[in-house]
């Protein structure tokens, strides 16, 4: 083993679930499997919200954000972690590893706090409705966006910035599927406890902060919910935050409970099995939450759908047209008759 202070330079080696050879194929194609579901739900859902004006409203905004990060958050860790699995290679270079746990950790904190922004709008939609439009102004959601970006990939240079100047004196065996900060913390060869600290106080603004902002609207709304006379006044209110509650109640559960929890109870496999709730069935899972029983995207697919298919027909009627006027302007000569 190396015995270099070195903090850059050289390779990672990640050891996910090799120590599991059967399980890893396995494994293997069902995250190849979610992957491409993310990929087709989470597309399908930005080019919806793009296409169909119906759907230019904060709601929907917030939405095709959140879809951004979804992809882009998946797609930081899945492709590494599927080659990892099918080659015998392991290896991560330093600046891909560092990267990696850059730009998971940025599009994780900001999903932290775009959930929150999103749980404001579905306040706003229930409990203020005849003043929704002009409270959810569109410079207003551009804003509460930027604000949930900006703060996540703060958050993400916070917490790697001192995660980078550690010396490792050639520690690189990461027990992880990918390049998680925590692990890569722990390879140091000096005392980590301050730095984690300060890592965990970052963690426990950038995830109580949004939680409480959640908590809170959901008071407020279950409040509203329970003055409503009218019966279908609150299934409407139900239907309008079922959706976000569960993509809330899976991705704030699960990451809760993996960074939250205390260090004496920490399980590396456990670790492994969180982040693959959180990583990658929560990513798929999201759009199928958001489209199943939403009306409002269905009317929109079947919008989309007819308007292909009028075009399609008025193509076939174009070109049936045109064979009526070539066959009109070549008309067909007549043989002779013998006598």
């Amino acid at each position: 083993m190396e015995t270099s202070n070195d903090s850059t330079g050289g390779d990672f080696i990640l050891v996910g679930f090799s120590e599991w050879p059967e399980l890893e194929l396995i494994l293997s194609l069902f995250v190849l499997m979610f992957y491409t579901i993310t990929l087709v739900g989470n597309v399908a859902i930005i080019l919806l919200s793009i296409l169909d004006t119906a759907l230019h409203t904060p709601m929907y905004f917030f939405l095709r954000n959140l879809s951004v990060l979804d992809l882009c958050f998946t797609t930081s860790i899945v492709p590494q972690m599927l080659v990892n699995m099918w080659g015998g290679n392991k290896k991560i270079r330093y600046v891909g590893c560092m990267v990696q746990y850059w730009v998971a950790l940025a599009l994780g904190s900001t999903e932290c706090v775009l959930l929150a922004v999103m749980a404001i709008d579905r306040y706003v939609a229930v409990c203020w409705p005849l003043r929704y439009a002009s409270i959810m102004h569109p410079r207003l959601c551009y804003l509460l966006a930027a604000a949930s970006w900006f703060s996540g990939f703060a958050n993400s240079f916070l917490q790697s910035s001192m995660a980078m100047v550690l010396p490792r004196c050639g520690n690189r065996r990461v027990d992880h599927f990918f390049c998680e900060l925590l692990i890569i913390v722990k390879l140091s060869c000096i005392d980590t406890g301050p730095t984690e600290s300060k890592m965990f106080i970052a963690r426990l603004i950038i995830l109580g902060m949004p939680v409480s902002i959640i908590l809170t609207t959901y008071v407020c709304i279950a409040r509203a919910v329970v003055k409503m006379r009218s019966a279908e006044g609150r299934k409407k209110a139900f239907r309008t935050c079922a959706s976000h509650l569960m993509v809330v109640s899976l991705f704030y559960g699960t990451i809760m409970f993996l960074y939250l929890q205390p260090k004496d109870n920490y399980s590396q496999d456990q670790s492994k099995a969180l982040a693959v709730l959180y990583m990658i069935l929560a990513p798929t899972l999201n759009p199928l939450i958001y489209t199943l029983r939403n009306k409002d995207v269905k009317k929109a697919v079947r919008k989309l759908m007819g308007k292909e298919q009028k075009f399609y027909g008025y193509e076939n009627q174009g070109n049936a047209a045109c064979g009526v006027i070539s066959a009109s302007s070549h008309p067909h000569t007549t043989p002779p008759q013998t006598k």
